[in-house]
């Protein structure tokens, strides 16, 4: 199964550049990435042509103004570039352990999407963890994670859980399956069908609306929580509004009251707005199918 990575990225390119040296670590190897870029200045740009030529990994770089956060219009348009049927969404903030994209691609089925989570660093972890460290594997060794900076007190399983036994966390930890954008995957078919992610929507909940929409199409939530490893860098968020946020979710709870399947802000709006998607992809496949 081919599967197209959409990654999130704005003014970050030290902390993308340690997520793309996860992603040419994977041991999974059918994949492209494409990188949603929501208005970074040039440096973004240099580190993807530097790194895509380096790492040969097979990079779309798609790049908008940056008109404050808009990450709902760039991931949609990201969504339109991407070739493959099956989408892994995550952040450039979050590097993925080498077996990442296994677990999305074996554990992908149809009538689901897949939700894990991410293992949060400090800022002094984040600045330490280099190339050697990622491609190595040991930057998700607890051990060495506390001898860096982790505090003690963070959880054991998210990280380190034992293969055995994290199919039976996944099953048996209730903390509830929500979509969560920095570690997730779903059908292009379906993502397409509750119309992309809400343009409406500002930071704080944004894939978790998404998430109840696709519930709400029949879509079923299943956890990789334990199985599908991030870790995630710390960095400022100055465009956390808590207002924002309370607006999110009211909206949030009256798509899951309504039982609302399509936002009507999204990837539609870019079409007839004319915006070009990648020939032969995913996309248009199936956009070609709904028109039929």
């Amino acid at each position: 199964m081919n599967i197209s990575v959409i990654l999130t990225t704005y003014n970050s390119a030290a902390w993308l550049e340690k997520v793309l040296w996860g992603y040419a670590a994977q041991r999974y190897r059918d994949f492209e990435l494409v990188i949603a870029d929501d208005g970074s200045k040039p440096e973004t740009a240099e580190l993807i042509d530097r790194m895509r030529n380096e790492l040969d990994l097979e990079i779309q770089h798609v790049w908008q103004e940056d008109r404050g956060f808009q990450k709902c219009r760039i991931l949609n348009k990201a969504i339109l570039h991407a070739r493959h049927d099956y989408l892994v969404f995550s952040d450039g903030d979050c590097i993925p352990q080498a077996d990442f994209l296994g677990v999305h691609a074996a554990r992908a089925q149809r009538g689901c999407y897949l939700s894990g989570s991410y293992y949060k660093l400090p800022m002094r972890t984040s600045e330490i963890i280099g190339q050697d460290d990622i491609e190595s594997g040991r930057c998700f060794d607890r051990t060495w994670l506390m001898a860096h900076g982790l505090p003690r007190s963070s959880k054991k399983w998210k990280l380190n859980a034992p293969p055995g036994l994290a199919p039976w966390l996944n099953r048996l930890v209730p903390t509830k399956c929500n979509f969560k954008g920095s570690n997730a995957s779903a059908w292009m078919q379906d993502v397409l069908a509750v119309n992309g992610f809400n343009e409406d929507m500002h930071y704080g909940g944004l894939d978790r609306e998404f998430g109840v929409r696709l519930i709400n199409l029949g879509v079923k939530p299943v956890s990789v929580r334990y199985d599908a490893i991030v870790i995630h860098l710390d960095h400022p968020r100055g465009y956390r509004s808590a207002e924002r946020m309370a607006t999110n979710k009211a909206m949030r709870l009256d798509i899951t009251r309504r039982g609302i399947t399509r936002t009507s802000r999204g990837i539609s709006d870019l079409l007839t707005e004319g915006y070009a998607i990648a020939e032969h992809g995913a996309a248009q496949r199936y956009l070609e199918l709904l028109r039929a």
